[in-house]
């Protein structure tokens, strides 16, 4: 039987496979949109009113410093237990916390966030902060960072760079992932929604491999600017995200002894020829021993000979004079090529006959002026 046609000439069952593929394709594209303000619905006794069937329970141990601390706060820890109907216990003899269900318990994950609960507190969190992981929207990480680093002075100053100057950079991720962190030890705990608690795990692992924290809080600081558009939600960010890159600027220092290395042979080195090989080839192995013997002490008086030589002229050398230096100096002889100065020769000739005694100056001087005006002025006093 045929199948009825439409005006187009297109069959119905054609146009009803269309139209289930685009009613399809509508509701994957709502299913992608979160509406604005959105909450997912409490889960509330009525979801599961006969309760759990199973009692479940977690115990977890705290240090000897927090004791104290755990007995001040442990009445608002069972007033916010009991709340979900969950008992909890503390043990100060072992040194131990635990947490179980009750007949009343409805919700089965309120066990999972009590446990959580206690484990925030045994990590040194205080109380106020510790109590939100039993909200709905909140969860909580704890990050292991004591066994990445093998030296120890290491990871100490790895961990001082996660919290900073004054916890400054501690309070940047903490604004940044809207997340408590509480670096204690050898784990690092953090506290929030979920997308921040991945943005801190990345930051606290890069750390550790010794790549700085403020990179990871630059490009959080970018993505958070980038979010508040709209039209970007739909992109890539990589474009506006920086690519650091680590530059190795210190030259790394050269041996002054460089070894070079040998090529590779498969085949193994020769063997040193023994005593008696060299022996055989110079033709000394067939010589009497009395003839090895003089030939021995031969050498010997050889070697003796030289070294008393060397130690004689050693000797020697502390009575070998000194080049002795010339007494007179080498005076620069004058050019014969310019003619004598004969009005030079005169005037010294003169100056000579005023330094001998007794002799009256060829020229005497006028008297200055200064000796007339002294005189002057004498006069005048008198």
């Amino acid at each position: 039987m045929a199948s009825p046609k439409t005006g187009d000439g297109m069959s119905e069952t054609q146009t009803g496979k269309k139209m289930k593929k685009t009613k399809h394709q509508v509701d994957e594209s709502d299913l992608l949109t979160v509406p604005d303000g959105w909450k997912e619905a409490s889960f509330t006794k009525d979801d599961n009113p006969r309760g759990l069937l199973e009692e479940s329970s977690f115990a977890t141990l705290f240090p000897k410093y927090r004791e104290a601390y755990l007995k001040e706060c442990w009445p608002l820890v069972e007033k916010a237990l009991g709340d979900a109907h969950i008992k909890a216990t503390l043990d100060l003899i072992e040194g131990s916390i635990s947490v179980c269900t009750t007949k009343k318990t409805y919700d089965p994950y309120a066990i999972v966030r009590a446990r959580d609960l206690i484990k925030l507190l045994a990590r040194s969190v205080p109380f106020e902060q510790a109590v939100r992981i039993l909200q709905d929207d909140m969860a909580c990480d704890i990050i292991k960072v004591g066994t990445l680093v093998r030296n120890r002075e290491r990871f100490v100053k790895r961990r001082q760079r996660l919290i900073g100057p004054k916890g400054s950079t501690l309070k940047a991720l903490e604004l940044l992932t809207n997340c408590y962190v509480m670096v204690q030890g050898n784990t690092v705990s953090a506290l929030g929604p979920f997308n921040g608690l991945k943005e801190v795990r990345k930051v606290v692992m890069d750390t550790m491999k010794n790549i700085h924290p403020i990179y990871n809080i630059k490009t959080l600081m970018i993505k958070q600017e980038l979010s508040k558009d709209p039209d970007l939600r739909m992109q890539s960010w990589e474009r506006f995200l920086p690519k650091f890159r680590h530059k190795n600027l210190a030259k790394r220092r050269e041996p002054k002894k460089k070894s070079l290395k040998k090529e590779y042979t498969p085949f193994p080195p020769s063997q040193p020829q023994s005593t008696v090989d060299k022996e055989l080839a110079t033709g000394e192995f067939f010589l009497r021993e009395s003839v090895k013997k003089r030939k021995k002490m031969e050498d010997i008086k050889v070697k003796q000979a030289e070294a008393l030589t060397k130690k004689q002229e050693e000797r020697n050398r502390a009575f070998i004079p000194p080049k002795e230096k010339p007494l007179m100096k080498k005076t620069n002889k004058a050019p014969t090529e310019n003619k004598l100065d004969i009005e030079a020769i005169k005037e010294k000739v003169k100056r000579a006959k005023t330094k001998r005694l007794g002799a009256p100056p060829v020229n005497p001087a006028p008297p200055t002026s200064t000796t007339k005006g002294k005189k002057k002025n004498s006069k005048n006093k008198g």
